[in-house]
Parts: structure tokens; sequence; C-alpha cells
């Protein structure tokens, strides 16, 4: 016969993973997209992508640890405008609070330009002075080739590319473009731990980089107290369905998911973000937008973008409104709808009770 305690659960802890933020940029080309998917051991871009309009966080593993990559548009990319270069830069910052732990400049290895010899300057422009002290160079090539004579090639024998990694502090790394190459993990993730571990094992950080984590706070914040009620409510039905230890673990795994989701939301919409597309688009276009966001006739995008044109015709005596405009934009321009996150989870996240 089984003992009361034996037929108590036993006590399970969540397991929270460290995880690596890795700021992956390119400067032209499919470069840093090929990295991506080398990161990640999969197809995250296809083989054609060669630029990106927005910023995107993808999560996965590098030879067993846990990373983040994030990726935004390319240095020189001619087709994005600076309004949108900068709210990508912003955006891209937000992705990776606090800080990254490395910076990947990908390049061609076969395709250096005189615009991949001046990405450095640039990149401290963008990210901080400081910033290249947690880059490391990554060259693809087509993974046909001797891997000694390519390295010996870049140490020693093309002096473009000895420059070039000599302005991220000699540090480099070569990937086969083919993803699906893995023999590599290692040594990267090596790499990168070693470069990490010589700078005190933190994340590289700036002003930009703290006012992102700044606002992404104070975004979470809000969405917390919107969520509250909806948070209560899921916990009271935990309570009716767990006892003792099982409830304990499952309110923990509800608490970092629904704590995961509300980061994810406020890192791609808060106030530092609308604030730069409010200074973007201008006062005009913004109260434009607030007015097509809010129109009840008018829905979806294609209101915002109306009103946006009308908002731009009167935008010259609409500077005492652009404030409030930027507050409505706080309140309702928010990500687009989502499923009910509460009943998805108890649904189908939890396990049975058990005996």
């Amino acid at each position: 016969q089984m003992s009361d305690s034996s037929r108590r659960p036993k006590k399970r802890k969540l397991r929270l993973q460290f995880v690596q933020l890795l700021m992956v940029v390119g400067s032209s080309g499919p470069s840093q997209f090929l990295l991506t998917n080398a990161i990640l051991g999969s197809e995250v871009f296809s083989k054609d992508v060669s630029s990106l309009s927005g910023s995107t966080k993808n999560n996965g593993e590098l030879a067993g640890r846990r990373v983040a990559v994030i990726n935004g548009p390319n240095i020189y990319d001619k087709d994005i405008s600076k309004v949108k270069r900068k709210m990508e830069l912003r955006r891209s910052k937000c992705l990776c609070i606090p800080g990254p732990h490395a910076f990947l400049v990908a390049f061609d290895l076969e395709k250096i330009s005189p615009n991949d010899m001046r990405t450095s300057r640039l990149m401290r422009g963008r990210f901080g002075r400081h910033c290249l002290r947690h880059a490391m160079v990554l060259l693809a090539h087509e993974g046909n080739q001797d891997r000694a004579a390519l390295e010996d090639r870049v140490k020693k024998r093309d002096w473009h590319l000895r420059e070039l990694i000599e302005k991220y502090g000699g540090r480099f790394h070569l990937f086969n473009k083919n993803w699906r190459d893995r023999s590599q993990d290692r040594e990267l993730l090596k790499k990168i731990e070693l470069m990490v571990a010589s700078l005190g094992g933190g994340y590289f950080s700036s002003k930009t980089f703290q006012k992102a984590e700044e606002c992404v706070k104070k975004e979470e914040n809000k969405l917390r107290k919107q969520r509250a009620t909806e948070i209560e409510k899921a916990w009271t039905e935990m309570e009716k369905q767990y006892m003792e230890e099982e409830l304990y673990f499952q309110k923990d795994a509800y608490t970092a998911t629904i704590g995961a989701e509300i980061r994810a939301q406020a890192e791609i919409n808060n106030s530092w973000l609308r604030k730069s597309l409010a200074r973007g688009l201008g006062t005009g276009f913004v109260v434009g937008a607030v007015m097509g966001a809010l129109a009840g006739s008018i829905e979806g995008p294609g209101g915002m973008v109306l009103y946006g044109i009308i908002g731009g015709a009167v935008g010259g005596s609409a500077g005492g409104t652009a404030q409030v405009a930027i507050k409505h934009m706080d309140n309702r321009m928010a990500p687009t709808a989502r499923l009910n996150f509460n009943s998805i989870f108890i649904n189908r996240f939890f396990a049975a009770p058990r005996m």
C-alpha cells in the first residue's frame, strides 16, 4: 500500500536557462541571413533573401546553448528610408535588451567591398563607440574548400581580409553557407563565449540600449496592469485543478509564459518606437493615423493611411495636437489582436493533475 507521502506529486522546478543574445549585423546581400540559418540550424530565411525591411528575433540553440538571434536591415540597404532605418535600429535594440552578448558581423568571403571595410565605423555610430569590443567577423564560404587553406588566406595571404578583421580585434570565424553543415557549431560557440568571458562575461550596453530597456519595462508594466483581471482569473482556475507542489509548478509555468508573451509585445511596441514613428512621419500624418485608428467606419491599416493623407494636408495647423496624438497611439496603436492566451494555456499547456 502506498503511503500518503508517495501519493503526493514530486516538487518540480522550472529550468530557466541562460540565453545568449546575438545581434547579427549585415553590410549588404544575404550573408547575415545565411549566418542566422547557420547558427539556428534551420532555414529561418530562404536562400533568396538578401534584404530585410524590419527587425526580427528568432530563438533556438547553438551547440546545446540557448540563443536569441536578432536581425535588422542591412547597413547599406538602399531601399530603406532614413526614417525606417532609424525605426528599425531602435526596434532591434528593443529586441535585444539589456544588450547583446556579441555582435556577429557577416560578410561574404569572396565579395568584400569598400562598403564592407567601412561597416565598423557605421556600427560605432549606431550602437556605441565601444561596440566593436563585443564584435566578431563571420565570413560566409561555399563549403567545398579546404578550411585550413581558407584560415591561412584570411590570416596571412589576403591583406584586405586581414585589414577587415583587425577592425574587430582580429576575431573571425568561417561558416558554411549551407546551414545543414553543423560541424563548426561548437567552435563558433566557443569563440563567442571566449570573447564574452574576456570582457567580464556581461553584455554590451550604451545609453540607447538603456533607453530601450527602460521603455520596454515601462510597457511591460502597463500590459500587466491591463491583463491583471485575466491573470487573476487564470490563477483561480488553476487553484481549482491543482494542489500543493503541482499548483506551485503550474503557477510558475504560467507566470513565466505570460511574462514572455508580455515581453515580446513590449519589445515590438513601446513608447520609444511610437515616438520615433511620430517624429518620422510628421505631426500631420500621426494625427491622421490616430484618426484612422479610432474611426469606427474605417477598419484596419487602410483607415490609418487614408486619414494619414488627410492629416498631412492639415498638418501645419495641428502642431498642438501632436502630443495628444502620441498619447492616443500609446493606448490604441497596439499589436494586432491575439487569441485568448489564458484559455489556450489552461486547456493545452497544463498537464492533467496527478493523483
